[in-house]
């Protein structure tokens, strides 16, 4: 069983990973050699001043960087990713406003901003969220402070009514950006590869999907002045293009 301490580092690691921080740039901005770093992680001979000194690099608290270990140790007890059951999903891909209520309330932000963003009256905003409670997705009290029965990131059902609605959008809308712009990239690339190479891929793209997750969870408490909604596909499967595949066909 992991001991605390490895868990808390191993976390860490995750964050920096999130953020794009080597150890060669994490030894630059500590004033250490990247060899120096790689032994402090080994060793896991960090001081309290020290660990406070690299979670700063990447512009998180030690107190955050405690609750993210702990949320990652709850969740391995517990066995289970943040999902929703099947009713939950039918419940929120019903209703699109209930959706972005309650999407905006996993990335951080209050009912005030929920309101705002979503150009609703008190009473309408109200009613959303009786309608989230009554899903079991939320507690609410009478000063209307919120408390998830869900954190990010959410695995939601592959055939399930979120990730069919979800994904009819994205062909719909996301797809047809010219991608760029600043903040925005597209890049396809198509390549005969071998069965072991795929399988380094998918682990690849998995990952990069963990650190998307561990960056949501990092800017959670981020005000939302200083951050904006981001979408980030990936996708991969054997394909080959069409007029290919019909010059194979006559070619045959």
């Amino acid at each position: 069983m992991m001991n605390e301490t490895k868990r808390l580092l191993e976390t860490l690691k995750r964050c920096l990973r999130a953020r794009g921080m080597t150890y060669s740039k994490l030894g630059q901005a500590l004033g250490l050699s990247e060899s120096s770093v790689k032994r402090l992680f080994a060793d896991e001979s960090f001081t309290l001043a020290r660990l406070e000194r690299v979670c700063s690099v990447i512009d998180m608290s030690v107190a955050e960087l405690v609750r993210m270990s702990a949320e990652g140790r709850d969740n391995q007890r517990e066995g289970l990713v943040y999902g929703l059951s099947l009713e939950q999903e039918r419940i929120l891909a019903s209703n699109p406003q209930l959706l972005a209520s309650f999407y905006l309330l996993l990335n951080g932000r209050s009912v005030e901003e929920v309101q705002q963003r979503l150009g609703l009256g008190e009473r309408p905003t109200r009613n959303l969220l009786n309608k989230l409670v009554a899903a079991n997705l939320l507690d609410l009290d009478g000063k209307q402070n919120v408390r998830l029965h869900a954190k990010l990131p959410i695995a939601w059902r592959p055939d399930g009514p979120v990730r069919r609605l979800y994904e009819r959008q994205v062909r719909a809308e996301f797809l047809q950006g010219s991608f760029t712009e600043r903040n925005e990239a597209l890049s396809f690339h198509s390549a005969e590869l071998s069965p072991a190479s795929v399988r380094i891929l998918l682990r690849k793209i998995e990952r990069l999907a963990v650190d998307f997750a561990d960056l949501a969870a990092l800017d959670v408490h981020v005000p939302s002045r200083d951050k904006t909604s981001v979408a980030l596909l990936l996708a991969c499967r054997p394909w080959v293009f069409s007029m290919f595949s019909a010059y194979r066909s006559q070619s045959a």
